[in-house]
């Protein structure tokens, strides 16, 4: 499609939004064209769009076909270097759970794909549940995959605000309220450690503690034999930090000046920005956040293939960055641009 191509070659951030089926929509995108793709596609049997489309098949089996084909052409467009963001909800029939996202994962798997993550979305969801007979279900999948081993990390754009150390009377405490001399004090008097393996800790506590001063680490730990719980396993044949503290009586984990990742459990309350009154699933916009700032370059295309009212192309606006969205309703389309026409009083040429 030379729409896109062209939409890709130009500096603008306005979105390409494009009415069709995503399937064939995708066919005649460019290989290795896009560099983030992030999605929700509709879950199965659980709405009833007017246009149709994927999540109304009689099977799961064929619900599961139908968007793997739609998968196999989001690698194909994928650069190299491109990740695919997946949030995906699961179904129930006959009161079974039927474990949807995690059939599609794990097909996507065999089928080449590299997963990174299972991030759990925690919706917080308030109100009772409507089941009697099991827990309410408050979470959703958020699948990071990525087409190869070398891809596009930008960590430093997503880390925390990193913890930080203080000096206190002189000395360095950490951000975790424990002072270097604390660690002197529990190394001098350890009955585990030789007199060769204290003199070596001593000296490295106080390279570090140099380091604390210098900036160079915004925080630290030290982890001593017998004085504090290990942070990995106990077991040698497992472990590297539990080979260490065998052989050496000590080691040191360190914060990065940074801050810190963030984990794979993500606290997101739901958002209903339309109200309701055109599309009855949206997902929210935080989610998108960390995915984009993380994994799509600052000149780089993210494609959203169930678009819906937009939610992607509006984070990828806000971020800068270009994004491609594609839908079968017209009248979502229509939405979402109208969500994005509220950020400028401008459009692109590509509506």
């Amino acid at each position: 499609m030379c729409l896109v191509s062209e939409y890709i070659r130009t500096d603008s951030s306005y979105p390409l939004f494009i009415q069709g089926d995503s399937l064939e929509i995708l066919r005649s995108f460019s290989d290795n064209s896009i560099d983030c793709c992030i999605t929700s596609p509709p879950y199965w049997q659980k709405r009833q769009y007017e246009n149709g489309g994927i999540g109304l098949e009689d099977s799961p089996q064929e619900y599961i076909d139908n968007l793997l084909s739609i998968v196999k052409e989001v690698k194909r467009v994928l650069k190299p270097t491109g990740s695919f963001w997946l949030n995906i909800g699961d179904s129930y029939k006959n009161k079974t759970r039927l474990g949807i996202p995690w059939r599609v994962a794990l097909q996507m798997i065999d089928d080449g794909w590299i997963l990174r993550n299972d991030v759990i979305w925690n919706k917080h969801k308030g109100g009772l549940s409507p089941n009697t007979d099991r827990f309410g279900s408050v979470f959703e999948d958020l699948f990071f995959f990525v087409k190869s081993e070398k891809y596009f990390f930008d960590a430093d754009s997503i880390r925390s605000k990193p913890r930080q150390s203080y000096v206190k009377n002189g000395s360095v405490v950490s951000a975790t309220g424990v002072s270097g001399i604390r660690y002197k004090r529990q190394i001098e008097l350890s009955t585990s450690l030789s007199e060769d393996e204290k003199a070596c800790a001593l000296s490295q506590l106080a390279q570090v503690l140099d380091r604390v001063r210098r900036g160079e680490i915004s925080d630290f730990r030290m982890v001593i034999r017998n004085e504090q719980r290990t942070t990995h396993s106990d077991s040698v044949k497992l472990s590297g930090r539990a080979k260490e503290l065998r052989d050496k009586g000590f080691y040191f984990l360190f914060y990065n000046p940074k801050g810190t990742m963030p984990n794979d459990v993500w606290d997101i309350i739901p958002e209903d920005s339309q109200h309701r009154k055109m599309h009855f699933a949206p997902y929210p916009e935080e989610l998108c956040v960390i995915p984009i700032k993380s994994t799509c370059p600052k000149d780089g295309v993210v494609l959203d293939p169930f678009s819906g009212t937009g939610t992607t192309m509006k984070v990828a606006y806000d971020l800068g960055r270009k994004s491609i969205g594609i839908d079968l309703s017209k009248e979502y389309i229509n939405l979402a641009r109208k969500r994005i026409c509220q950020e400028s009083e401008s459009y692109s040429l590509f509506q």
